[in-house]
């Protein structure tokens, strides 16, 4: 085995310059204002909820928590309660969709609930809303609603949840994307 110096040296040369550059450029570009960083988390949060009302092919539910845990983790300090609340409106709101597209043709027309996840993409809550309180009507309507069972009551529950959540955070859900 031959050794050459002077090829280590170069290399050696080249990462001491590498690291040096990437230290002034660290220095040189200011990192983003926490305001900045605050949009562009709640813009994807807001973009990745409408692709899975839309998916046919959905996460699991740990993979979609782990992903919006990840954003609150990321949200600056300075960020305020109501930014914090709109994150967390879309995560209980994109883990309640992961449910209903398993549990709900048990209960509901699937045609319904693709009716009111359709509208939610297309930035419309109030027709959401509407199609999703229309869903729990036509539960509690069942003929078999006088003895409904854990999961029929866990799905009504869901849908509840769904609607509060749009329409307290209605100007957040029916925001244009522009990150």
């Amino acid at each position: 085995m031959s050794y050459d110096t002077a090829q280590f040296y170069n290399s050696a040369l080249a990462t001491f310059a590498g690291c040096g550059i990437a230290a002034l450029a660290f220095a040189l570009l200011p990192p983003l204002s926490p305001a900045v960083r605050t949009r562009r988390l709640l813009m994807l949060a807001l973009r990745d909820l409408r692709r899975l009302a839309a998916a046919r092919r959905l996460p699991t539910s740990a993979d979609w928590e782990n992903r919006m845990y990840g954003r609150l983790l990321a949200l600056p300090e300075q960020a305020e309660p109501s930014d914090r609340a709109q994150l967390l409106a879309a995560l209980s709101v994109g883990a309640e969709i992961i449910h209903f597209r398993q549990f709900a043709p048990r209960f509901a027309a699937p045609a319904q609930l693709d009716a009111a996840l359709k509208a939610f993409a297309r930035r419309n809550c109030e027709i959401a809303i509407g199609r999703l309180r229309h869903i729990d009507r036509d539960l509690a309507s069942r003929p078999d609603a006088e003895r409904p069972t854990a999961t029929m009551l866990r799905m009504r529950g869901r849908l509840l949840v769904v609607c509060e959540a749009l329409s307290e955070h209605a100007a957040y859900f029916n925001e244009e994307q522009s990150a």
